[in-house]
C-alpha cells in the first residue's frame, strides 16, 4: 500500500513538472484560474487568449500596504479590466460632475476646453495634440448613434466614396434595433465605441451601474454582431467626472471627447445644410475630433460637401486607431 502511494505522488510529481515545463497551454480555462494568485501574474491566458496594450495603472490595497498593479486588456479590452476595476478603490476618486465644453478658435487652431485636471492620465482626450502642433491636417470624424433616423447608411456612403474612417459610437438600443447598419460600419473599416446601454449621465450612477452600463453595451455588441466593440467610450451628453474617467481607463477604454460641435441633434430643429458647410469651414483644424450625430438631416445632406472643402484643404480623415497619442 506504501509502495503504491509513492508510486501515485511521484507520477504526480513529473506531471506537475511536465506542465511547468511546456508552459500554460495545457490547462483549459478553469484550471487556469485556479492557478494565478493575482491578476497582476496572469501571465498565460487560455485558449491563446493574447494581451492587450492598456497600460492602466492601479492600486491594490492590503490593510495599509499599497502596490502597484498593472492592468492590461485581453482581445475584447475587458477581461483584466473586470480585475482592474475589483482591486481599486474608486471612492477615493472625485465624483464631481462636469460637462465637456470647447473655445472656438476662429483661426482654424486647437479648441480650447476645461482644464480642471490633465484628461490625458485618464487616456481622455478631445483632440490629437501632435497633429495639432506639428500642424498635420488630419481629421477624426466620430459619429452619436442613439438611435436610427434613417441617413447612417447615407452617412456611410459618404465616408466611402471619400476612403474616410470614422468612429461610431452606439447604444446598446442602436446595436439592438439595427444590427445589419452595425455590421456594415465595421466591415467597412470604421470603429463602433461604447455609448452605453441607456445613455445615462454616468457620473450619477453608481461604479457598479457605470461599469454595468459599459460592459452591457459590449456583451451585446459581441452576441449580436459577431464583432468586438472598439475600445473608445463617448459619455452620454459630455457628462464625466474623474471616477467615470478612471473607471473607463480601467475597463480598458480611451475615452474621446470632440473638439468641434454644433446643435445638430434636435431632430425637429435642424441648423441646416449650409450652416453644417460653414461650420467645418470656419473652425477646423489639425487634429480635430467633430462631433457628428447620425440623426441630423443637414449632417446627412452636408458631409459630402464637407469632406470634398475639407480635402481641398489638404485633410485626410484618420482612423481613432491612428491617433498620435505621447
Amino acid at each position: 500500500m506504501v509502495r503504491k502511494l509513492y508510486l501515485i505522488a511521484g507520477l504526480y510529481a513529473a506531471c506537475v513538472i511536465g506542465a511547468v515545463l511546456s508552459g500554460c497551454s495545457i490547462y483549459d480555462k478553469e484550471d487556469l484560474s485556479k492557478m494565478v494568485a493575482t491578476p497582476g501574474d496572469a501571465e498565460c491566458q487560455a485558449d491563446g487568449a493574447k494581451n492587450g496594450e492598456g497600460d492602466a495603472e492601479g492600486k491594490e490595497k492590503s490593510g495599509d500596504k499599497t502596490e502597484d498593479v498593472e492592468s492590461n486588456t485581453d482581445t475584447d479590452g475587458e477581461s483584466r479590466g473586470e480585475d482592474m476595476t475589483r482591486l481599486r478603490d474608486y471612492s477615493q476618486i472625485s465624483t464631481k460632475k462636469y460637462s465637456w465644453y470647447i473655445v472656438r478658435d476662429k483661426n482654424h487652431g486647437m479648441s480650447g476646453c476645461d482644464n480642471s485636471f490633465p484628461l490625458e492620465q485618464y487616456d481622455a482626450f478631445y483632440v490629437d495634440r501632435v497633429c495639432a502642433e506639428k500642424n498635420e491636417k488630419v481629421m477624426y470624424l466620430t459619429f452619436d448613434c442613439g438611435y436610427e433616423n434613417g441617413y447612417t447608411e447615407q452617412m456611410l456612403d459618404v465616408l466611402k466614396k471619400h476612403n474616410a474612417k470614422g468612429c461610431f459610437f452606439v447604444t446598446m438600443t442602436y446595436i439592438r434595433d439595427n444590427p445589419d447598419i452595425v455590421k456594415r460600419m465595421k466591415e467597412e473599416g470604421h470603429q463602433v465605441g461604447n455609448h452605453t446601454v441607456h445613455h445615462p449621465c454616468m457620473p450619477e450612477k453608481s461604479v457598479e451601474e457605470q461599469k454595468s452600463e459599459l460592459k452591457e453595451c459590449s456583451d451585446f455588441m459581441r452576441n449580436e454582431t459577431g464583432y468586438e466593440m472598439d475600445m473608445y467610450f463617448r459619455p452620454p451628453s459630455g457628462e464625466y467626472s474623474e471616477q467615470v474617467l478612471q473607471l473607463a481607463k480601467d475597463m480598458g477604454y480611451k475615452t474621446i471627447f470632440w473638439s468641434m460641435a454644433y446643435l445638430d441633434y434636435d431632430v425637429n430643429n435642424q441648423p441646416g445644410t449650409d450652416y453644417v458647410i460653414d461650420h467645418f469651414a470656419k473652425y477646423h483644424h489639425p487634429g480635430a475630433i467633430p462631433l457628428i450625430h447620425n440623426v441630423s438631416s443637414s449632417n446627412a445632406q452636408a458631409l459630402d460637401t464637407v469632406l470634398t472643402n475639407l480635402e481641398k484643404e489638404g485633410y485626410e480623415f484618420r482612423s481613432l486607431n491612428e491617433m498620435k497619442i505621447e
